[in-house]
């Protein structure tokens, strides 16, 4: 007679249904935070405070230290120095409790392949010791939420990215957390795939009660946030609303193709008061209301006018204003990827 030895998940045990904050404790609360590696700080000194329901983006390029801030939020990560909170617990001193609060949506996919949409949603069931009896209806849910309940026992390696992304989504949701997570949620989609996985999200707030903490270098889905951080090189250079944000910039940007662009800066200068910077394809100025500026800038100059454009502020320009440099792409040494747990919630 032959015993089965091969190992299992090791499913968290059941806890108490906690009340709700009230309304006054924060969703994330973060003091101080820091986090060195060998030869790099990747975390210099992070404050944030998220409130119940939001949803919150952090903006920053790769290396800017989203990926390291958010593992410490999560608890995968230990901070060097610094205190957070979710849902009013310390993640030091409860991290089983923390668990038990938040879902979390990998930059990496960590579906299995060989399992089916339902399967996946099942073993993810059995490591937060869900109750058995109310699975099947919350897993069709959650399928039917993402748009899966067609596909829910097709094998998840026979999906495209972004159904793998809305199945790991609905996987994360899946034990009513208080706080989703997602790193980077749509980073290697394509635009289609990506403008689905966004509808998917706006149907999950509107249907969940949740907090949503979403890092991004997408500056279009930093606009769809309710708040955001701005992050460059471990610290939080500016926070508020995108408009907030948008604000400190103030001006309108109003560029001119011309038949003379030295002669057009000049009359930009001399007749208008303005301040124009000459580039390869045009000239620049900045004005409060652009729309207005315009038709008196084609009229008022000496040369023929091709084309004249109005940019409102963007966020572009404010990382730009408060970092030196626009968004990009790039990668700090010594930081690890933010990775899936090999254990339970607790």
């Amino acid at each position: 007679m032959f015993r089965d030895t091969r190992r299992r998940p090791r499913a968290a045990p059941p806890a108490e249904a906690a009340p709700p904050p009230g309304a006054d404790v924060p969703a994330i609360r973060a003091i101080g935070l820091r986090k060195g590696y060998p030869g790099i700080e990747a975390v210099r000194g992070i404050d944030l405070t998220v409130g119940q329901g939001e949803l919150f983006g952090f903006l920053g390029p790769n290396g800017s230290g989203k990926t390291t801030t958010i593992a410490m939020l999560c608890t995968l990560a230990r901070p060097s120095e610094g205190l957070i909170e979710i849902a009013g617990h310390d993640t030091m001193a409860a991290p089983g409790a923390v668990r038990r609060q938040l879902g979390l949506v990998f930059q990496e996919n960590t579906l299995d392949g060989d399992l089916t949409a339902r399967e996946n949603l099942r073993f993810h069931a059995d490591l937060y010791g869900l109750p058995r009896a109310a699975l099947p209806g919350r897993i069709a849910e959650m399928l039917d939420l993402a748009g899966l309940a067609e596909r829910r026992d097709s094998l998840v390696r026979t999906f495209s990215g972004g159904m793998r992304r809305r199945l790991e989504i609905a996987r994360g949701l899946l034990h009513r957390p208080r706080v989703l997570f997602l790193d980077e949620p749509t980073l290697g989609l394509d635009p289609q795939a990506r403008a689905r996985v966004w509808e998917h999200l706006h149907e999950v707030r509107a249907r969940e009660t949740l907090t949503v903490f979403l890092t991004t270098h997408y500056l279009d889905e930093a606009d769809q946030c309710d708040r955001i951080a701005i992050v460059s090189e471990g610290r939080v250079v500016a926070q508020g609303t995108p408009g907030e944000l948008k604000s400190v910039i103030g001006a309108d940007r109003v560029h001119l193709r011309t038949g003379d662009d030295p002669a057009a800066a000049r009359d930009l200068r001399e007749r208008f008061g303005l301040d124009p910077v000459q580039g390869p394809d045009g000239v620049s100025v900045t004005a409060e209301d652009g729309a207005r500026l315009a038709p008196r800038l084609c009229a008022g100059l000496d040369v023929p006018v091709y084309s004249v454009t109005v940019t409102r502020p963007s966020l572009d320009d404010v990382f730009l204003h408060h970092t030196g440099h626009r968004i990009r792409d790039g990668s700090a040494p010594g930081a690890p990827a933010l990775i899936a747990p090999s254990g339970g919630p607790g």
